[in-house]
Formats: C-alpha cells, structure tokens, sequence
C-alpha cells in the first residue's frame, strides 16, 4: 500500500516522502519483532542486550561495552541490565579492582531463552519474503549508504 494512503498525507517532495517512509517502516518492522519478543516476555532493547551479551561469551562484558553495540542507543542500560539479572538469564559480578564496573556474563536460563526466542523470531524473514535476493542486496546496501 502507498505511503500517501496508509497514513493520510502528502508530502513536499520525494525525499520528505523517502525520510517518513524509513520511519514509518521501521517502526512497523520493529512492531512485528516486538509483538514476537513480548509473547517470550522481553523487551526489544532486552532481548538486544541479552544478544550482545552472548555474542561475547564465554568472555565478560561491561555496561560500556554493551551500550556501544546497542541498535538502539539508549543511556539507562544499567536499568535494563539490572532487569534481565532479575529474570537470571544474566549475572553481573563487580570488578574488584573498579567497584563502579562489573563484568556481565549471560547464564545458561539466558542461553535457553535466546533459543526459544530464535524459533520464533525467524519468521520475521517472511515479512521480507516479498523482495527478491537482489532487492533484499539493493535495500541493504541504500540503507548503508544512507547511514554512510
């Protein structure tokens, strides 16, 4: 469906339509993953984090380390960390040389459910399923070099 319809507007120009259109769509996208996470009762930014944290396993990571990897930039990360410890699938040790750091390793309950999650999450790929492997190539490629 054309931008124009679904959200009842006209735009200035193709690039204004281009700059709302990235919005829109990306929060769309994000609704569809969020709708999934929350079923598995965890957040995008959680479930973001708990990934970044077992990208690095077995090594520890700290707040500082997790908050430059993050999709989304956020500045209370030490608040969502302190959530997903709460639910076990972290543990946070403080650094005995720095009290103000701590290392943060993702636990084995922390590893079973990314798992879960990934049989579920996987049917994301359908909503892309409507562009070929040459579109899906030509879309990343425009959004890298917009951000470039």
């Amino acid at each position: 469906m054309q931008l124009e319809k679904e959200i009842h507007s006209r735009f200035r120009n193709e690039k204004h339509k281009a700059g709302v259109n990235i919005i829109y769509t990306g929060n769309w996208f994000s609704s569809i993953v969020a709708g999934i996470l929350k079923k598995h009762g965890i957040t995008m930014q959680q479930y973001n984090i708990l990934r970044i944290i077992k990208g690095a396993s077995p090594k520890p990571v700290s707040i500082k380390y997790i908050r430059e990897r993050m999709l989304e930039k956020m500045s209370d990360v030490s608040r969502v960390v302190d959530k997903i410890n709460d639910k076990k699938w972290i543990v946070r040790k403080e650094r005995l040389s720095d009290r103000r750091n701590v290392d943060i390793t993702i636990t084995i309950t922390g590893i079973a459910q990314l798992n879960e999650i990934k049989e579920n999450i996987e049917a994301v790929d359908k909503v892309l399923e409507t562009l070929n492997k040459e579109e899906i190539e030509q879309l990343n490629f425009l959004l890298d070099k917009l951000r470039g």
